[in-house]
C-alpha cells in the first residue's frame, strides 16, 4: 500500500495530463470503433446498402474489437515516455496486441465460412456444381478447423515457443496419443464416410438399430439426432458408418395394403360391385398412384372371402400418410355399409356331446 501511495505521489501534473490524454484515446477509439468498422466493411461491400447486412458481416464484430484494442495499445505507447515503461512491459503489451489482433482476424475469417455467410452464398451461385447443405456444412467445418489450427500456430510463434521442439515432443508421445485417440480417429473417418456416401442430410428422418429421429447436425465426431420424444441423441459417426441406416425421408411413395375379409355367403354380384367401387374410389384420389393399384378377390377359405387392396400413395410424411390411410379406411367402411356387405370375423364352432 505504501509503495502504491509513493507511486501516486511521484506522478507529476504533466504525467496526470498524459494519463488523461491516454484515457481520452481509449474512449475515442471505444466510441468510434463501430463507426470505423462499419465504414471499412461498407468500402468492400459496395453492392450492399443495408446497415443491417453490414452489421451482420463476419468481420464487423472482430473489427470493433480490434479498434478498441488498438486504442488501448496506442494509449500505452503514448504513456511509454511519461511513465518510463520498461522494454519488458512494452514487449508484453505488443505481443498481447498482436495475439488479440490475430485471433480477431481469425474469428472474422472463420465466420466468413458459414453456410449463411454472403461469401459462401456468392461462391455457391458462381459454382457450376450443386452441393447440398449437409456436404457444404461439413466442408466449411473443415475449413474453419484449418483456420483455427493455423491461428494457434501463429499465436505460439508470437509467444516465442519453439515449434520444432513441440513437434518433436509430439513425435515422442505419438504412440500414446495414437492409442488414446483411436475412437476419435474412427469417428472422424466415419464422418468422412457419411460425407462421401451421403446416406442422409440434415433434416432427414432416419432409423438405425434402436435409434430413430431427425438429423439435426453432423460433426467430425458425432451425428446429432432429435428423437420423436424430443430428446437429443449423439451417435458416434463410427457406429453409423458400420450400421444399416433407413432413410425414411428418401421415400418417394408409401404402401397401403389391406386384406378385406368378407363373409362367405356374400353374393358374387356384390363382390364385383365392391371391387369396382373400391377401384373407382382409389383412382379418384390425387395422392394415389394409379399404375400401382391392385384390387383383387385373391383368396377364399373357411374364414371368409379375402379381397386384397394394394396401392401406393405419394404422402410420405408419417402424419400425412396416417391421415391418408384413415381417410381411405373411412371410405371403405362407407362402401361396405352402403352395399350392405358384412366383414367376416374369426369364428369357432364348439360341439357339445349330450349324454
Amino acid at each position: 500500500m505504501e509503495q502504491f501511495n509513493e507511486f501516486i505521489s511521484s506522478i507529476t501534473s504533466l504525467e496526470i495530463i498524459d494519463i488523461i490524454i491516454a484515457i481520452g484515446i481509449i474512449i475515442v477509439f471505444r466510441i468510434f470503433s463501430s463507426t470505423i468498422a462499419y465504414a471499412i466493411i461498407r468500402m468492400f461491400k459496395l453492392k450492399s446498402k443495408k446497415a443491417k447486412d453490414i452489421r451482420e458481416s463476419a468481420f464487423y464484430s472482430p473489427l470493433k474489437v480490434f479498434f478498441i484494442i488498438l486504442g488501448i495499445y496506442l494509449a500505452v505507447l503514448f504513456l511509454k515516455k511519461p511513465l518510463n515503461l520498461s522494454q519488458e512491459v512494452m514487449g508484453f503489451v505488443t505481443i498481447a496486441f498482436q495475439i488479440i489482433s490475430v485471433i480477431a482476424f481469425a474469428i472474422g475469417l472463420a465466420k466468413s465460412f458459414t453456410i449463411k455467410s454472403s461469401l459462401v452464398s456468392k461462391m455457391r451461385k458462381q459454382s457450376k456444381r450443386q452441393i447440398d447443405d449437409t456436404t457444404l456444412e461439413f466442408i466449411l467445418k473443415i475449413v474453419r478447423a484449418i483456420i483455427y489450427i493455423i491461428t494457434a500456430f501463429i499465436v505460439l510463434a508470437l509467444l516465442r515457443i519453439d515449434l520444432t521442439g513441440l513437434i518433436a515432443g509430439l513425435g515422442i508421445g505419438g504412440v500414446i496419443i495414437t492409442l488414446a485417440a483411436q475412437d476419435t480417429a474412427k469417428n472422424l473417418f466415419g464422418g468422412f464416410v457419411i460425407f462421401l456416401d451421403k446416406p442422409f442430410n440434415v433434416g432427414d428422418w432416419i432409423q438405425m438399430d434402436s435409434y430413430e429421429g431427425t438429423i439435426e447436425d453432423i460433426t467430425f465426431r458425432t451425428t446429432r439426432i432429435r428423437t420423436f420424444e424430443n430428446s437429443i441423441l449423439n451417435v458416434p459417426n463410427s457406429k453409423i458408418a458400420d450400421s444399416s441406416v433407413i432413410n425414411w425421408s428418401k421415400m418417394e411413395r408409401r404402401r397401403y395394403k389391406v386384406n378385406l375379409r368378407i363373409e362367405l355367403d356374400t353374393p358374387v354380384e356384390k363382390l364385383q360391385i365392391l371391387k369396382q367401387r373400391v377401384e373407382k374410389m382409389l383412382h379418384e384420389r390425387e395422392s394415389i398412384l394409379d399404375e400401382e393399384t391392385i384390387v383383387r378377390f385373391d383368396n377364399i377359405n373357411e374364414e371368409g372371402i379375402n379381397m386384397l387392396i394394394y396401392t401406393y400413395t405419394d404422402s410420405v410424411g408419417y402424419d400425412s400418410y396416417l391421415a391418408e390411410c384413415e381417410d381411405i379406411n373411412y371410405k371403405l367402411m362407407k362402401i361396405l355399409e352402403e352395399e350392405n356387405i358384412k366383414v367376416a370375423y374369426d369364428t369357432q364352432n364348439v360341439y357339445v356331446r349330450s349324454k
